[in-house]
């Protein structure tokens, strides 16, 4: 129920052709950045103290296949970030697991913060540029239990742990995501199938707090976002400030969204703009220095719900309609509400057939390039991602990375797309 992208419904859609009359740019400008992505809970391993290790391991679990291990990155780092490179890129975006910092609330790891100080410098020696999330849908344990971002009591200590996090290693950042994704589930909510879900969220909530003994657990993955999302709003605000101030502002500092495509239903843009309102226009009011955007899909969107996908779509193993040019549309959208610069953290498919993640990448960085011909400030392509992971409720099924991993040996093994990209990251075009 939870998965950060197999629950977005989404429908195919052609963008409008009055949006693509750019010629493709001879190249992306100096200093632009092109890379991978990966999140710490999510290829780790053994993240113990997080709010989804707990949730992992109640009875019944939502949860098929449990993290475990993941691709044991923790452990692998090293020789992850190298392989990165070899590709030919200059930029990798990653998370920071706060459980491993803070695994109880005001217990602080050194040896936590020293970890993650040895991964950036890591990028940096091998000439990745780290784009750090300081959150990237987990808590710690604690957080959740005393009731997350659903109270005001949760701001306070994460704006804290933010700024330990910056003048422990931010003379390393290159820029800087307070939250990924954090208006995902004001997007969910415009899913049909998800309403139901929705409505059941507080006896999901009840339930989990009764499995681990937290009667104010409310994990920010499955938290309403009508109680949530105002309160994460003002978290960003106050944790922008902590962080530009103990960096010195030597790094920008903003948010990822999820957004798709959004197409209006025979012409009627009301639920286009109602939903904009909802899962875009909040984001944008508050402070930052560029706008993340994630995008993987298009939809048709009626007056107050995403509707069907037409009939035979072509859909990824995420279930959503594989639409390469809703990130030129998104993009485009989004220069339209803000003058902040454009960041792409996330693009990418779920699929097995690695042919179609070369089509893939080809058509949504041709769209990057139409953007850039026309002037958009787009700063990067971060594409989903280095390796095939954990993916939330769908455990190790759908395949996103660049980079196969054994479930058994752990071996890496990179695909004929990691290489594509990578020239396309060395010539700063597509070819």
């Amino acid at each position: 129920m939870i998965d950060r992208r197999a629950l977005i419904t989404s429908s195919a859609a052609a963008v409008a052709a009055a949006a693509m009359t750019s010629p493709v740019a001879a190249r992306a400008p100096a200093g632009f950045l092109w890379g991978t992505a990966g999140a710490a809970y999510q290829i780790e391993g053994g993240n113990v103290a997080s709010d989804l290790w707990a949730m992992e391991h109640v009875k019944p679990t939502l949860f098929p296949t449990p993290s475990g291990d993941a691709d044991d990155v923790y452990n692998r780092f090293e020789q992850d970030i190298a392989m990165a490179a070899s590709f030919g890129f200059n930029a990798h975006r990653l998370s920071i697991e706060w459980s491993r910092i803070e695994p109880e609330r005001g217990q602080i790891s050194l040896a936590g913060l020293d970890y993650y100080r040895r991964v950036l410098e890591t990028c940096r020696k091998h000439g990745l540029a780290p784009v750090v999330t300081y959150i990237h849908a987990t808590t710690p344990r604690w957080f959740a239990a005393g009731g997350g971002f659903t109270t005001t009591d949760g701001i306070a200590p994460f704006v804290a742990y933010c700024d330990l996090v910056t003048r422990h290693m931010g003379d390393l950042m290159e820029a800087g995501a307070t939250f990924n994704e954090p208006n995902i589930n004001a997007l969910l909510s415009w899913a049909p199938e998800m309403r139901q879900a929705f409505g059941n969220l507080p006896a999901l909530q009840q339930a989990i707090a009764t499995a681990v003994g937290a009667p104010h657990w409310a994990s920010p993955i499955i938290a309403d976002f009508r109680v949530q999302q105002p309160i994460m709003i003002e978290a960003h605000a106050r944790a922008y400030d902590a962080i530009k101030a103990a960096s010195g502002g030597r790094f920008p500092v903003g948010v990822t969204l999820a957004l798709i495509d959004d197409q209006p239903f025979n012409g009627d843009m009301s639920g286009v703009l109602l939903k904009r309102g909802q899962v875009l226009t909040p984001w944008l009011n508050a402070p930052g220095d560029f706008v993340g955007v994630q995008n993987y899909s298009s939809s048709i969107v009626g007056p107050t719900s995403n509707m069907p996908d037409p009939p035979g779509t072509e859909v990824t193993q995420m279930g959503y309609a594989y639409a390469p040019q809703a990130l030129e549309a998104v993009i485009r959208m989004v220069a339209t509400q803000t003058r902040r610069p454009i960041w792409v953290t996330e693009n990418g498919i779920g699929t097995e057939d690695d042919t179609r993640r070369v089509a893939f990448i080809k058509r949504a960085v041709e769209g990057v390039q139409h953007c850039l011909a026309d002037g958009i400030d787009v700063r990067s392509y971060i594409h989903w991602s280095l390796l095939d992971n954990w993916e939330w409720t769908r455990g190790y099924g759908p395949k996103f990375g660049l980079v196969a991993v054994d479930r058994e040996t752990f071996v890496r093994t990179p695909k004929p797309s990691a290489s594509y990209l990578g020239q396309i990251a060395k010539a700063g075009r597509v070819a």
